[in-house]
């Protein structure tokens, strides 16, 4: 197996402009979650000038329009909040950590696989992660007497769903972290989901349900993914999650032959020849890399050189 790392940009505030310019699928989730911190942090503002008695009430208008509540009849009357607390921050600091997290690892996770399967794993591993903190509050004894006025908000369960999803996807992809070095994101993420079970006593026990409801998304999203691609490659199928993401998805024409349907054995002159071709072109990835670096390959070299390394 081999280990990837990111090269330090020589100007982030450069890469950032780029990234937003873009519009990718992560840069979209961004910009939301910030709209409507700041929308939040303008009707504050407004309230002021109009001598409202203090942020509290709106804080509680907000949560009780657009947080995850863990009553559920409340949660019956309000099911849209299921997808709205994945957007919802109160606190400055709330939102600059779940964006942070969620711009590092969305950046891996795009580095193999594509924008609109990190948009389908934040919405439900965030709807998976609020569903889970719903069940526990209402099965649980020791949170019967707050259920009726406990909310849930925030990205990150969501995030921690992508965490997860691209962590076990390239378990053995490193990152440099700060007083601690080089870790694999696999580790990271299985010290995370430790560390969340074991905080639900210590308070915040919603939040650290909701990231292990996100994270046990994560690892079932890749799970079956990894099932569907090999089944892919077999029969032409793909798993339930490529099913409900395909119904988003605009369909194209496609041309069938029998080349689809079977395929003859190689030959050795013809398995030779694909070999050759194969390390020809790893060959050209490592010498792109040497020249501009990992962050210089495409998405697809990336992949291919990944997928490669792990058949050795």
């Amino acid at each position: 197996m081999m280990n990837y790392s990111n090269n330090p940009q020589p100007n982030p505030f450069d890469e950032l402009k780029k990234f937003f310019i873009k519009g990718s699928g992560l840069s979209v989730l961004i910009l939301i979650n910030i709209s409507v911190w700041v929308l939040i942090q303008a009707l504050k503002v407004i309230f002021f000038f109009f001598n409202n008695p203090g942020d509290d009430s709106i804080d509680n208008l907000i949560l009780h329009a657009l947080a995850i509540p863990a009553s559920v009849p409340d949660l019956a009357m309000k099911p849209w909040t299921l997808v709205t607390y994945n957007f919802l921050h109160i606190d400055i600091w709330h939102i600059l950590f779940n964006m942070l997290w969620l711009y590092w690892f969305g950046k891996i996770f795009l580095e193999f696989l594509t924008a609109r399967k990190l948009v389908f794993v934040y919405l439900f591993g965030g709807i998976t992660g609020g569903l889970v903190y719903v069940f526990a509050f209402n099965v649980f004894p020791v949170f019967a007497d707050i259920v009726p006025s406990s909310f849930a908000l925030g990205a990150s369960a969501s995030v921690m769903a992508i965490v997860t999803a691209i962590s076990f996807y390239v378990p053995g992809y490193t990152i440099q972290l700060f007083l601690i070095g080089k870790l694999r994101i696999g580790y990271l993420a299985i010290i995370l989901f430790v560390f969340d079970f074991f905080m639900i006593p210590s308070g915040n026990a919603g939040g650290h349900l909701a990231h292990i409801g996100g994270a046990l998304f994560g690892v079932i999203y890749i799970w079956f993914y990894k099932i569907s691609q090999k089944a892919y490659k077999h029969a032409g199928s793909g798993s339930i999650f490529d099913k409900i993401e395909n119904l988003f998805k605009i369909r194209k024409r496609r041309t069938y032959s029998s080349a689809n349907f079977a395929a003859r054995p190689k030959s050795d002159d013809e398995y030779n020849k694909q070999k050759k071709e194969s390390q020809r072109r790893i060959d050209e990835i490592l010498d792109k890399i040497s020249k501009g670096g990992y962050d210089s390959l495409t998405r697809e070299e990336k992949e291919f050189l990944f997928t490669t390394s792990n058949k050795r």
